[in-house]
C-alpha cells in the first residue's frame, strides 16, 4: 500500500512539472490590437518632468493607427525621483490592469521604480483577461514577472523613443506596430566576426525569448519574478554601466544558472559603456563572451536596447534563430 502511494506522487510531481513546463514554454498571446482598441500610456517609474508634449506625441501616434489612448491620472506627478508615489503609480498601473476596455499598458518611459510597485498589484483581473504590456529598460521588471504569469509581453519603444530624431527611429516605430497588431515579425541583421555559433552549426535554433536589461534582470534573481533560462533564447542589453559591472553582473547571473541550459545569447546594445580610471582589458564583445559557457551560442549586434533603433521583441515568443556566413535572422512568424 505504502509503495503504491509513493508510486501515486511520484507521478503527480512529474505531470505537474510537465504541465508546468508547457506552460512555461506555450505563453498566452493577449488579443493584437485593432481599429478602435484603447491603450493606456502610464509611468510605472521615472519622473516625467517637462515631457507633457513627448506623450502627447505618443498619443497622436497612437491616434493615427485608429487607436483611443487614455492617460494615468498620476502621470505627470512628482515625488522625487518618480512620476508620483509608489501607491500613485501602482493605482494607474492596477486601474489599467482591471479596466477590461484597456487592450494594452504602454510605459511612457523606464529610468526605475517598477520594482517598488510589483508587489503592490494585483494580476488576477489580468490573468483572466490578458493585455499587452509594453516597453524596454526598468519594464523589465514587468516582462519578467508577467513572463512568470503565462502571459506574452513587447519589449518596445515608449513614448520617451520619439525624442529620438524621426528618421532614425523609422524602423523602431514601424515593427513596434507590427507587433502590437499581430503582423509578421521578423528580423535580419548583420553577423558579427565574434558570434559564436559552433552548436548551430551554421543553421537554426528554436527556444522561447525572453530577457531584457541586464541590471534588471540580475535584481530579479532570488524573486518569484526570475526567469527560468532553461531551453531558451536569452536577451540582454545595457546602457551606462562599467565593464566591470557588467562583468559583474554577467557573473552573477551564471552563478544563479542563467547559462547553464540556456539554448543561446542575443545581445543587443551595450550603450555608453563608462570608462574607468583602470583599463578593462578588452571589448564588450569579449567580456561576454569569456563568461558565457563556450558552448552556448552567442550572437551580437541585435538592433534593441536604448539605441534609436529598437526594434519590438515579443517575450515569451517561440521564435526561430538562423545564422548563415553573412547574416542573422530573427524570426517571430514561424512559431
Amino acid at each position: 500500500m505504502k509503495k503504491t502511494q509513493v508510486l501515486i506522487t511520484i507521478l503527480l510531481v512529474v505531470f505537474s512539472t510537465i504541465n508546468s513546463q508547457e506552460k512555461s514554454n506555450n505563453l498566452v498571446t493577449p488579443p493584437y490590437l485593432k481599429q478602435g482598441d484603447t491603450v493606456a500610456i502610464v509611468a510605472p517609474a521615472g519622473i516625467l518632468r517637462g515631457r507633457k508634449a513627448t506623450v502627447d506625441k505618443a498619443k497622436k501616434l497612437a491616434e493615427s493607427w485608429g487607436l483611443k489612448v487614455v492617460l494615468g491620472k498620476n502621470m505627470f506627478n512628482q515625488n522625487n525621483h518618480f512620476a508620483g508615489t509608489d501607491n500613485e503609480r501602482c493605482q494607474d498601473f492596477q486601474d489599467a490592469l482591471d479596466n477590461p476596455n484597456i487592450k494594452a499598458i504602454w510605459a511612457a518611459r523606464g529610468g526605475y521604480g517598477s520594482v517598488r510597485i510589483l508587489d503592490k498589484l494585483d494580476f488576477n483581473k489580468f490573468k483572466k483577461n490578458p493585455k499587452w504590456i509594453i516597453g524596454y529598460s526598468d519594464i523589465t521588471a514587468f516582462h519578467n514577472h508577467i513572463h512568470n504569469l503565462g502571459v506574452e509581453t513587447i519589449h518596445g519603444m515608449m513614448a520617451t523613443s520619439l525624442e529620438e530624431k524621426p528618421e532614425e527611429i523609422i524602423e523602431t516605430i514601424a515593427s513596434f506596430k507590427k507587433a502590437l497588431f499581430g503582423e509578421d515579425v521578423k528580423y535580419v541583421f548583420a553577423d558579427n566576426e565574434l558570434n559564436r555559433k559552433n552548436r548551430l552549426n551554421i543553421s537554426e535554433l528554436k527556444g522561447q525569448l525572453i530577457g531584457g536589461n541586464l541590471a534588471i534582470l540580475t535584481s530579479m534573481l532570488g524573486s518569484k519574478s526570475q526567469l527560468n533560462t532553461e531551453g531558451k533564447i536569452l536577451f540582454i542589453e545595457e546602457i551606462g554601466e562599467y565593464k566591470y559591472s557588467i562583468d559583474r553582473m554577467l557573473q552573477s547571473l551564471k552563478r544563479a544558472g542563467y547559462f547553464r541550459k540556456v539554448k543561446a545569447v542575443i545581445v543587443g546594445d551595450m550603450s555608453l559603456i563608462k570608462k574607468n580610471s583602470t583599463k578593462w582589458g578588452s571589448s564588450i564583445e569579449q567580456l561576454i563572451l569569456d563568461v558565457i559557457p563556450q558552448d552556448i551560442p552567442v550572437v551580437f549586434d541585435f538592433p534593441a536596447g536604448h539605441e534609436a533603433d529598437n526594434r519590438a521583441l515579443i517575450f515569451g515568443r517561440n521564435v526561430t534563430l538562423e545564422l548563415d556566413m553573412e547574416n542573422c535572422l530573427l524570426d517571430f512568424s514561424k512559431n
